[in-house]
């Protein structure tokens, strides 16, 4: 037997990529729908105060059990502003729209995260903006001002939800551009929980003066979907996130959010009963050309 044949061939190792782009794609999407489902029974700065502080009490509890804290002061303190952006920020504009618009429209609107992040991408982190890049941009935005319009026009979802709406994917926006600009070291999972205890801190004093905590109306419902915020979406998918940031960069990482959109409106068909006109499907193209060609990769030069 010949030494080539007596040695086993190396094992390929089993890629978790996809399935961390899966699971974080389906938490995220059915959060539109858990969130749409919780600012019905209660107002939506309470309810993210609520899940924020416990989310962050959670996380950042088991890690001083288990004596696991790995931040420095800088990383902390940049986890603490990116708390504010992708948590408090993001999420506050985000509900509080999410009580005039449908869960399909806030999801689609938020899945045009990866063109202004590949833009800004452009201007603040070096990478490199093409023609091809700046089409997608271009087809990106009409695709979602096609369908913003065509809600608009017929009544469905509010002008005041929209901008709400539109304010929160500026928010997360600036969120993935400041964790690829400041790179924080450490513990994504610590700093996940230093973001939303900071965020839960930010707006607990905001939620106590402006919403009625008499208006919250506990139910199974609310129960349920305060829950899945808690656990899927505040912990689970915000860690996958930035996992996927720090692995992918991020303008890879934000073309993920077009997945959004399709799962967004199926799981609001599905739980809500939220009606879905072909047009709405139809406008999702651009879009999806769009990112394409903003997250297509460059053919090497031979």
């Amino acid at each position: 037997m010949s030494l080539a044949t007596s040695i086993p061939a190396p094992r390929s190792r089993f890629s978790t990529l996809p399935l961390a782009i899966g699971l974080f794609c389906l938490l995220w999407s059915y959060a539109f729908v858990a969130g749409k489902i919780g600012v019905t029974h209660c107002p939506p700065l309470i309810l993210l105060a609520a899940r924020f502080s416990l989310a962050g009490i959670l996380i950042l509890g088991a890690t001083l059990i288990r004596g696991e804290w790995s931040l420095s002061w800088r990383d902390a303190l940049v986890f603490v502003v990116l708390g504010i952006a992708n948590n408090a920020l993001y999420l506050g504009l985000g509900y509080t729209g999410l009580q005039s618009v449908s869960a399909g429209l806030g999801g689609l609107i938020v899945s045009a995260n990866p063109v202004f992040t590949a833009a800004l991408a452009a201007l603040l982190l070096g990478e490199g903006m093409t023609w091809r890049k700046a089409s997608g941009l271009l087809l990106g935005i009409i695709g979602v001002t096609a369908i913003v319009w065509h809600r608009l026009s017929v009544g469905t979802d509010s002008l005041h939800g929209i901008v709400f709406t539109l304010a929160s994917l500026a928010s997360i926006v600036a969120g993935t551009i400041l964790f690829k600009l400041f790179a924080p070291k450490g513990s994504l999972w610590i700093g996940n929980g230093v973001q939303n205890l900071a965020a839960g801190i930010v707006l607990t004093p905001v939620a106590l003066t402006f919403a009625d905590v008499h208006a919250i109306d506990v139910t199974p419902s609310l129960i349920g979907a305060f829950a899945f915020l808690v656990l899927g979406g505040s912990i689970m998918a915000y860690w996958l996130w930035f996992h996927l940031l720090k692995v992918c960069g991020a303008t890879a990482a934000s073309a993920y959010h077009f997945l959004m959109p399709p799962l967004g409106m199926l799981f609001a068909f599905i739980v809500l009963g939220e009606h879905v006109e072909p047009r709405d499907l139809l406008g999702i193209i651009p879009v999806a050309l769009g990112i394409y060609l903003v997250t297509r990769p460059s053919k090497p030069v031979v």
